[in-house]
C-alpha cells in the first residue's frame, strides 16, 4: 500500500473520524436541507432552526467520537437511570401536544426524553451483556428484558406506541446479536403474539387503532383517519420517474400533504424528484448501513460489535418503517425519516449514535484492523 495512503488513514484515526461514514452522513444532511426548503413552504425561520439542529448534531457527533468507548460504556448505568427519571418526569409533568405528553420543557429547550432512550437502552443492554458470557444465560436474558421494558412501558404511557416499539427493537437486537438461543427467540415471538390482543384493547388509543384499520382501507375515511396516507400516496404516484421538479410539487405547495416536513418528507421527495430521487436516497442509506456493518466487524469486543450492529439495524428499521408508512404498506406511527425529517431531538440522538460508532471504530484498543 502506498505510504501516502497509510499516512492519510492514520490522520483520520487520530482525529477519530471515518471519512467514508461521515461523507455519506453530510451528503444526506445536504439532501435534507434541499427537501426541507420545499416542504416548509420556503420558511426561512424553519430553515434557520434546521441549520442549527444540523450544526449541533455534527458537533455532538464529533465530540462523542473523541471519547474512548470505555467512557460511555462505564457511564451507561448512570445514563439509564437519568433516562428513567426523565421519562417518569415527562409522564407526570410533560408538555401535552396533539393529545400526547411526550415533551419536557426546561426553559431554553424542549426535548423528548424518549429519544434519549433509543440510545441509552441498547447502550445499557450492550454493557450488561459484555460483562457476562455470550451467548447470555436464561437468567441474564430475563434481566435484559426487564432493563428493556421498564423504559418501554414509560414511553407507551405517554402514549407513544411507535417509539416504544422501536426502543423494544433496539434492545432485542442487542440480544439477537449477542447470540441468544433460537429457543428464547421463539418464546419471545410467542409471548408477543399472545399479548397482541391485550395491547390492542388496553394499551392502544382509539386514534392508534384507527391508523391500523386505515392501513387496510384508507378510503373508508378519506377526510379523517385516512387523509394522511391518501395524500401521501397521491404525492408519491404523481412524481413519476423524474418528478415535477424542485418546489413544484402540488401536494406540498398547495398544502394538501400534512406533516410534510417531518414524517412525510419522503412523499415530498418522491413528488418533486420522482423515483430517481427516491432511489438516490435509498442508495445513500444502503452505503451508510454497509459501512457501519463493516466497522462492526472491526471491533474487538462484544460491546463494540453488538453496539454498532444494533445501531445499524435500528437505522434500517427507522428507514423501513417510515418508507412503509408513507407508501401505505405500514400503519402511520409517527416515525421520522433519519437525517431527512425536521426535528432536533431525533437528529441529535441519531448523531450521538453515529459518534459512538466512530469512537468504537477509531480508538486503537477497539480495532482489529483499519478498513
Amino acid at each position: 500500500m502506498p505510504i501516502n495512503n497509510i499516512h492519510e488513514k492514520s490522520i483520520w484515526m487520530r482525529i477519530h473520524i471515518d471519512p467514508i461514514f461521515i461523507s455519506i452522513i453530510i451528503t444526506l444532511l445536504i439532501y435534507s436541507m434541499i427537501i426541507t426548503w420545499s416542504a416548509s413552504g420556503q420558511n426561512l425561520y424553519m430553515m434557520q432552526r434546521k441549520t442549527i439542529q444540523i450544526i449541533t448534531g455534527l458537533v455532538i457527533m464529533l465530540a462523542i467520537s473523541q471519547l474512548p468507548p470505555r467512557i460511555y460504556e462505564n457511564w451507561a448505568p448512570y445514563l439509564y437511570t437519568l433516562c428513567i427519571i426523565l421519562l417518569i418526569t415527562v409522564d407526570a409533568f410533560g408538555h401535552i401536544s396533539k393529545g400526547a405528553r411526550r415533551w419536557l420543557d426546561v426553559g431554553l429547550i424542549r426535548f423528548q426524553p424518549s429519544e434519549l432512550a433509543k440510545i441509552v437502552v441498547p447502550l445499557m443492554v450492550s454493557r450488561f451483556i459484555n460483562r457476562h458470557v455470550c451467548p447470555p444465560t436464561t437468567k441474564n436474558t430475563w434481566i435484559t428484558l426487564i432493563i428493556i421494558f421498564i423504559p418501554v412501558l414509560l414511553v407507551a404511557a405517554q402514549p407513544d406506541l411507535g417509539t416504544a416499539v422501536l426502543i423494544t427493537a433496539s434492545g432485542l437486537f442487542v440480544l439477537f446479536l449477542s447470540g441468544i438461543s433460537w429457543k428464547m427467540i421463539s418464546i419471545t415471538l410467542i409471548l408477543c403474539a399472545v399479548f397482541s390482543p391485550i395491547l390492542w384493547f388496553f394499551f392502544m388509543q382509539d386514534y392508534q387503532r384507527d391508523r391500523v384499520i386505515m392501513l387496510l382501507n384508507a378510503e373508508s375515511d378519506p377526510l379523517g383517519a385516512g387523509y394522511h396516507i391518501i395524500q401521501s400516496k397521491i404525492a408519491i404516484g404523481s412524481g413519476g420517474l423524474f418528478g415535477k421538479g424542485w418546489l413544484h410539487g402540488t401536494q406540498v405547495q398547495l398544502d394538501f400533504l400534512p406533516e410534510c416536513h417531518t414524517d412525510f418528507i419522503l412523499s415530498v421527495l418522491a413528488e418533486e424528484f420522482g423515483l430517481v430521487g427516491v432511489l438516490l436516497i435509498l442508495l445513500l442509506y444502503i452505503l451508510l448501513i454497509i459501512r457501519g456493518m463493516i466497522m462492526a466487524t472491526c471491533a474487538q469486543t462484544t460491546f463494540g460489535r453488538v453496539m454498532i450492529g444494533n445501531l445499524m439495524l435500528i437505522l434500517f428499521v427507522y428507514i423501513f418503517v417510515n418508507m412503509g408508512m408513507v407508501s401505505g404498506i405500514l400503519p402511520v406511527v409517527g416515525i421520522p425519516l433519519p437525517l431527512m425529517s425536521y426535528g432536533g431531538s431525533a437528529l441529535i440522538m441519531l448523531m450521538t449514535g453515529f459518534g459512538i460508532i466512530m469512537s468504537i471504530h477509531t480508538h486503537p484498543k477497539m480495532l482489529s484492523k483499519n478498513i
